[in-house]
């Protein structure tokens, strides 16, 4: 869970920045859209959620 969670927030700030016109193609429909700045926090946010869930799960059964 705690790689998923990790591509999770990888992929909401790429989206973020696409939405900001930092990175991507031009030609992206994400590009310069202002949704997908609300998109890409939202995922971001969902990302660091699992992340911590993961996290949390790991630290209270340590492998043996």
């Amino acid at each position: 869970m705690i790689a998923i969670g990790l591509a999770v927030i990888v992929f909401g700030i790429v989206f973020f920045l696409q939405g900001n016109s930092i990175v991507g193609p031009t030609t992206s429909f994400m590009y310069s859209n202002p949704q997908w700045i609300v998109n890409g926090e939202w995922i971001a946010i969902s990302g660091v959620i699992i992340l911590v869930v993961g996290t949390g799960i790991s630290l209270r059964h340590p492998r043996s």
